[in-house]
């Protein structure tokens, strides 16, 4: 098969959509699918106001039109509802085909805590965009009661992965060199610095040991003023981020909004279990079928999760982590796909055709 994936979150850019992307082309590839990734370093980019770090493409129109009918692509996944989301999105309009697109990313909620402005504005907007999907998949159960509510259709539950040997299991907190021996317990952030992550929630506890925050974004420079006893890291590389995950007593997801957050399931792959709120994303990682909240503490009171988490043993971290298979996440993406040329009714008037056979299918569970 050939996958036409156009994203608007790519390399160099370093955060969980990226991540999600790149290991889902890795995992599509070693099973003999084509993926051609259509990206903003392929254009004419600029800065996005407010996040440095995130270029965005402009005036991608005519360049993505050429870029697909070029391709002539078995699928099309639009991954995100940035210039290039919108800029497929258009063009497979045009030439009447279906495709499918994702829901990565609560953007409304993010331009809330930024500018005050209602969300509602935000989902119209997305629902718009969304609604000419044959199918939208959504990485958790609860975003997807919520998008519902919101009356967004042909949605369809995808979660995601992570990789297990990368991220390797320590079964007790080991030093992170050049941090070197800190006052613990070592208490972790690992994400953008932004105002939707929520970071002063944790920065705020009155916890003992060291608080380590890793990450990069528009308010970082403000929170380093504020907050100088905190150890501020910066981006690093994913294997360095491996030992500094290792490092951590506990990891604090501090974030009301994000749909998933890859980085806890990267930090208990590790053995370090995790705090958070009990809102979408916390509830699908460490909460299980049968209720149980498994690998880390879920509490409206961040500060009374923190310190019970620190009695999680790092086992049942690790093995709440290996729950969650990349291998897993790409049988699902593929059950998801539609043919390009659609032959059946309009998105909401019936069933979507599987473009996967019971076969491929097959030879996914074969990795399993």
């Amino acid at each position: 098969m050939r996958l036409a994936l156009v994203t608007d979150a790519w390399k160099p850019q370093v955060n969980g959509v990226v991540t999600t992307l790149v290991e889902l082309v890795r995992e599509l590839q070693a099973l003999d699918h084509t993926v051609e990734v259509i990206e903003p370093g392929q254009f004419r980019t600029r800065p996005c106001p407010g996040y440095p770090g995130i270029d965005l493409a402009v005036r991608p129109g005519r360049s993505m039109a050429q870029r697909l009918d070029a391709l002539a692509p078995d699928a099309l996944h639009i991954a995100t509802e940035g210039p290039l989301g919108w800029a497929a999105r258009r063009h497979a309009r045009k030439r009447g085909w279906a495709f499918s697109t994702a829901f990565h990313t609560k953007f409304p909620e993010f331009v809330q805590a930024a500018t005050g402005l209602p969300p509602g504005i935000g989902y119209a907007v997305l629902r718009h965009f969304h609604g000419a999907s044959s199918g939208v998949m959504v990485p958790t159960r609860g975003v997807m009661r919520m998008l519902g509510e919101r009356r967004f259709h042909n949605l369809r539950e995808w979660t995601h992965g992570v990789d297990t040997t990368l991220f390797r299991y320590q079964p007790q907190a080991r030093i992170y060199p050049p941090l070197g021996v800190l006052p613990r317990p070592v208490q972790l952030y690992v994400g953008r610095v932004s105002h939707e992550k929520n970071i002063t929630a944790f920065l705020d506890l009155e916890l003992p040991g060291t608080k380590v925050v890793c990450g990069v974004g528009p308010i970082e420079a403000a929170l380093q003023r504020r907050y100088p006893q905190a150890r501020w890291l910066g981006v690093l590389p994913r294997e360095e981020l491996a030992q500094l995950y290792a490092s951590a007593d506990v990891f604090v997801f501090p974030s009301r909004t994000d749909t998933f957050g890859l980085v806890m399931l990267e930090a208990m792959a590790c053995g370090t279990p995790v705090a958070a709120f009990p809102v979408d994303g916390p509830l699908e990682v460490l909460g299980d079928a049968q209720g149980r909240v498994r690998g880390g503490v879920l509490h409206e009171d961040l500060r009374h999760a923190t310190l019970r988490a620190l009695a999680v043993p790092r086992h049942e971290a690790r093995a709440r982590a290996l729950e969650f298979s990349w291998v897993q996440t790409a049988q699902r993406f593929l059950e998801h796909l539609v043919p390009l040329r659609r032959t059946d009714p309009a998105p909401g008037a019936g069933e979507i055709p599987a473009l996967v056979t019971p076969a491929s299918r097959k030879v996914v569970n074969n990795r399993s």
